[in-house]
């Protein structure tokens, strides 16, 4: 059997009660950190028995087939990461695909999630949410990414190092707007644990003072459209804003007509004025038709 443990995100006493025992019974512990599991085990009080393997992101790809052969001759392994669940951007994913494939039984121990604590702390809509994990490091890739994700109305979770989240939140006020409201969550269950919240743009020049700790972002997803969303110039941005994201210009308008309820002439008739209003003028808007 493989088994899934949610370890603390900050404090140690909110470690599920089943955390202890599922350590001592192992017969196998993958740890993403062995010297983090030592201290866990230290604060719990408990001493593993099985054998204990490091299992992290530069080694998962090769180590997966040896704890998978572990659990088909019937070892029970237990999985745990650095803090919070694992496969939840954090290694697990590959493990539990190829036990799956084996037809291992796979089980878990549920433990805090800095994905959910932070979702509730932020008092921003919780009833429908899509978590983003990491956004990548490259400015560029990190604005096509927001940009896929520009319309979406549920509210976005992300992951963040202390050191990006300035340009981050800076991308996201340039993408999403800057007045679209937004909870940075740091060092959650710890003893400095803070949520800022506010506008993106008043977010974002708040951390280009510089923040540490760990971080969890949440973003309010896109307002419902509105007579005041449906003005010429936002059905471009919206079409332009799909474009940059890879879609072909003919999809991004009609897209953007069923999310504004319109007929899809109505949105490709602002793309044409808005082409014959650049420097390129009639010649961009004989291409579009």
């Amino acid at each position: 059997m493989l088994v899934l443990a949610g370890t603390p995100i900050g404090d140690t006493a909110d470690a599920p009660p089943r955390l202890a025992a599922e350590l001592a019974a192992a017969d196998v512990v993958a740890a993403e950190d062995t010297r983090r599991l030592r201290r866990l085990t230290g604060a719990l009080g408990v001493q593993p028995t099985g054998r204990i393997v490091s299992y992290f992101e530069g080694n998962e790809s090769a180590r997966t087939p040896e704890l998978v052969e572990a659990l088909a001759g019937g070892a029970r392994v237990l999985l745990v990461t650095d803090a919070g669940m694992p496969s939840v951007s954090d290694p697990g994913y590959r493990l539990v695909a190829a036990a799956v494939e084996r037809d291992v039984r796979v089980t878990a121990v549920p433990g805090p999630s800095a994905v959910l604590t932070a979702l509730a702390l932020s008092g921003l809509p919780v009833d429908r949410f899509c978590f983003e994990g990491f956004l990548p490091r490259k400015a560029g890739e990190r604005l096509g990414r927001l940009r896929e994700v520009a319309g979406e109305r549920r509210t976005l979770v992300y992951f963040e190092a202390p050191h990006r989240l300035d340009d981050t939140l800076a991308a996201m006020a340039e993408v999403f707007g800057a007045e679209r409201r937004a909870a940075v969550c740091r060092e959650l269950t710890k003893t400095y644990e803070e949520v800022k919240r506010g506008p993106l743009a008043e977010l974002a020049r708040w951390a280009a003072d510089g923040v540490r700790g760990e971080i969890t972002v949440v973003v309010e997803g896109a307002p419902e459209p509105g007579p005041a969303d449906l003005d010429p110039a936002e059905l471009v941005r919206r079409v332009r804003v799909r474009e940059e994201a890879g879609e072909r210009r003919k999809e991004a308008i009609a897209a953007v007509a069923v999310e504004a309820g319109l007929p899809k002439r109505e949105v490709f008739d602002a793309v044409v004025a808005a082409k014959n209003a650049s420097p390129e003028g009639s010649a961009n808007g004989k291409a579009l038709s």
